[in-house]
């Protein structure tokens, strides 16, 4: 598969060190080049060097400078792929003027060879290889004599054969560096408190990206129901919610009609090669041992393929401890490896046994907390709901009175008017205490439409609500986020006179971005930080801060990664 040069700690900033790294040596071989034709002329006094020598090499030099200043300064074209290509170009110049095939300066031929291997991998390498020996053949042959022939052909040999092996451990260097990463991407996944169906989810679309695969299914039995769970997430489905469905009869399904603990890889190959290797190979794990598939097997491999409608497709077994299940990766168009399976059997070792630790972690949290929620919402029902109600009563009463005349009628309708509507908020909020979150939430707009309505009646306030695109929130991070909102909100209430404020929610870049900003109201802007938004953003992995908007504006943002 594709392999990017990607550091799993800094990230794509390796490329950018590598790129300057490679211009440095270029304009050190550079100049040593210049130098050694300096030396070269100088030694034999009989011997002159051409112009177009000193040319060449000069302008190689001052090409190597170019580069290396335009590395430093971050321009994106001189750390791509075509900067190679330049190199090969200038390598044959320098080989072509100095005597063709038996010109010593073929070896430069090899820095272009190492530096596109270990950047970009196997592929690239592979290229530069072909063009630097094709290049070279050429010069030989234009300028060589007969009794060239037999060191042209040589040196041509000896060009491809390293060009090979550097290749190959340049492409293991960069797919041990991109596995590498991606360990330390689900190793970092999704919060805990947001439950084993997001982690489940992050760690599908994170391995459909690094295979570039066309589909990721995961079958897992559950052990509560004992019944099946089919998920599944495709490359069309780019920002789309990971798919899950109930199977009844999985039996019948031929994703569990393989080896329960093999690993397989099965490749429809064409027709030659297909006479030569079989299409499906299966690895059992104790031994780890490849051997062809049997004919039972093969036609169990083609029944997968045929429902998957893959051109090659790879499985491993889950390591539960409790239940069982495997997880299928297949393209369209690509072939897989032996190695990816084996990666993909060792990144599900490496995951599963912390998502089986999250849900037992969960059920416990549940258990004590659903213990938690009855006493805190009887403590909540003696503490603040039977002040409020008696404070509703009072105003009642006081209200009955007062006189048809009285002034404050108005104000004492408006003050019970807002003590009933906060003791219905109050026991609201009690009875979700004490019964826990729906286990199915709406979409979030809703919820955001009746707290703008609130706040309008009792302060007056017009909120504006706006949604980027699709956002799709499970139950758990929508009660986070109408209470991050609900805090904003109050915030605006009770410290700003401000008559308009507004509400943007939207997903970037893989993170749930909550802008809350209320109007200046002839204020002077003054930078803070909202304790209670800010915690319940750490808690949640992410982070909050205080911006100005437009005409003075106030506005707090709110990262969360999802």
């Amino acid at each position: 598969m594709p392999a990017t040069s990607i550091d799993p700690d800094s990230g794509t900033d390796s490329l950018t060190a590598d790129a300057l790294m490679v211009a440095r040596m270029r304009l050190v071989l550079s100049v040593s080049a210049l130098l050694a034709v300096g030396v070269d002329a100088g030694e034999v006094e009989q011997q002159t060097i051409g112009s177009t020598v000193w040319l060449v090499f000069s302008g190689f030099v001052v090409y190597s400078l170019g580069v290396h200043v335009c590395t430093r300064t971050g321009q994106p074209y001189f750390q791509g792929k075509a900067i190679h290509w330049l190199d090969i170009l200038w390598f044959t110049l320098m080989v072509l003027v100095t005597g063709g095939g038996g010109s010593l300066y073929f070896l430069f031929y090899f820095f272009v060879i190492l530096t596109s291997s270990f950047r970009w991998g196997y592929e690239e390498g592979a290229r530069m290889t072909m063009a630097a020996v094709v290049s070279f053949a050429t010069c030989g042959l234009g300028t060589g004599t007969g009794s060239d022939t037999p060191q042209l052909l040589m040196r041509t040999t000896f060009l491809l054969a390293l060009g090979h092996m550097i290749g190959h451990w340049g492409g293991s260097k960069v797919e041990l560096r991109r596995r590498l990463a991606l360990l330390s991407q689900v190793s970092r996944l999704s919060n805990p408190r947001f439950g084993v169906n997001r982690t489940i989810a992050s760690t599908m679309e994170k391995t459909l990206a690094f295979f570039e695969a066309s589909h990721c299914i995961l079958l897992m039995r559950d052990t509560d129901t004992s019944g099946w769970v089919l998920r599944s997430v495709g490359k069309s489905d780019a920002g789309e919610s990971v798919s899950v469905e109930t199977i009844d009869r999985v039996s019948e399904s031929p994703l569990m009609a393989l080896g329960v603990e093999q690993i397989v890889l099965s490749s429809r190959l064409p027709w030659p090669m297909s006479m030569v290797r079989a299409d499906g190979h299966a690895c059992d794990p104790r031994t780890h041992r490849w051997h062809p598939q049997d004919e039972q097997g093969l036609r169990h491999s083609a029944a997968v393929a045929a429902m998957l409608e893959a051109r090659s497709f790879m499985t491993a077994p889950l390591p539960m401890r409790q239940g069982e299940g495997r997880i299928y990766v297949s393209s369209h168009e690509g072939q897989f490896r032996k190695s990816d399976a084996l990666f993909l059997a060792h990144l599900m070792n490496q995951v599963f046994p912390v998502i089986e630790t999250i849900r037992v972690l969960d059920g416990m949290a549940s258990e004590a907390a659903s213990k938690e929620r009855l006493k805190l919402s009887l403590d909540l029902h003696d503490t603040a709901i039977q002040p409020y109600i008696g404070l509703k009563l009072g105003l009642s009463a006081l209200r009955k009175k007062a006189g048809a005349d009285n002034p404050l009628i108005d104000d004492l309708d408006k003050l019970a008017a807002m003590a009933e509507s906060v003791v219905a908020d109050l026991r609201h909020f009690a009875g979700t205490v004490k019964h826990g979150a729906d286990s199915h939430c709406e979409f979030i707009l809703p919820h955001l439409h009746r707290q703008a309505a609130r706040i309008k009646t009792l302060y007056g306030i017009d909120i504006q609500i706006v949604v980027d695109g699709d956002v799709h929130l499970d139950d758990r991070m929508t009660a986070e986020v109408l209470q991050l909102v609900r805090e904003g909100l109050n915030n605006i209430c009770k410290h700003t006179h401000a008559h308009h404020g507004r509400i943007r929610i939207g997903c970037t870049d893989g993170k749930l971005q909550i802008r809350i900003e209320n109007e200046a109201c002839g204020t002077i802007f003054s930078n803070f930080r909202p304790r209670s938004i800010s915690e319940r953003a750490a808690a949640l992995g992410g982070s909050a801060e205080v911006t100005q908007g437009m005409g003075g504006a106030t506005a707090v943002l709110v990262e969360i990664p999802i």
